[in-house]
């Protein structure tokens, strides 16, 4: 019992990394991704056709290339070089890059979850707001914009959760820069001294487990927020157990 409470002790500050890179990446690609939705769905072929491209090119590639792309070309560029006593190694920090990386791929798969709730909005509903002479802002502001989080809130938390999950790959990429290790590099570490992978590594899943019940808990407040105006039945998330036999 006391090894499991001493690993419990030992991972709590990596698992702050874990959250760092989740809660800096995920408000920043929340904005770009619905700016990104918003311009893939508008009649312009060109912007279309980028925000497309992107969302591809992000959503096509593992994120693993993608932070190790990017650190790369950092380093070729030359744009910076790490050193303690300096301002200049900024950009090339796991902290920063890291955090950019994950915000640029978090917002490739935002972008198609809030354009598929863009195509699926109730036409009549802007067709009404229209017919009231509201313009396109207030038409966006009180039908658009509500709409679109109330039908794309579920699969955005599944999004959140998994990028979540994802942080444990910026620092398998990235250097290791002092003592900033997250999580799977600490239950690593902690594994190289007595080989008991099942005590650390199984510790280190309990932590997500329990940040991940985290973020399902605040996004299920977020969500009977969206819905309430459908009443309390409507709005509290009912589980049902409905296996299916056939596919």
């Amino acid at each position: 019992m006391q090894p499991f409470l001493d690993d419990i002790a030992t991972l709590a500050k990596p698992s702050l990394y874990n959250i760092y890179f989740a809660a800096a990446s995920i408000p920043l690609g929340f904005v770009l991704a619905v700016a990104l939705a918003l311009v893939r769905a508008s009649r312009s072929r060109i912007g279309s056709s980028l925000a497309g491209a992107y969302i591809y090119a992000f959503r096509g590639s593992p994120l693993f290339i993608q932070l190790f792309m990017f650190y790369s070309l950092a380093l070729s560029l030359n744009i910076s070089v790490w050193k303690p006593n300096g301002l200049d190694w900024l950009v090339l920090h796991p902290l920063f890059l890291g955090t950019f990386v994950l915000a640029l791929n978090t917002t490739a798969y935002s972008a198609e979850i809030f354009y598929g709730a863009l195509k699926t909005l109730p036409r009549g509903e802007i067709e009404a707001a229209r017919a009231f002479g509201l313009s396109r802002f207030q038409t966006f502001r009180a039908v658009v914009w509500p709409n679109m989080l109330r039908l794309a809130w579920p699969a955005y938390t599944n999004e959140v959760v998994f990028l979540f999950h994802a942080t444990t790959l910026v620092y398998f990429t990235l250097p290791v820069i002092n003592e900033q290790k997250d999580l799977m590099n600490k239950a690593g570490e902690l594994f190289e001294r007595d080989y008991n992978a099942f005590l650390h590594f199984s510790v280190a899943a309990l932590y997500f487990l329990a940040i991940s019940l985290a973020i399902f808990f605040l996004s299920n407040l977020v969500y009977r927020r969206l819905m309430h105006h459908l009443g309390p039945a409507e709005a509290k998330p009912r589980v049902r157990f409905a296996p299916k036999y056939l596919r």
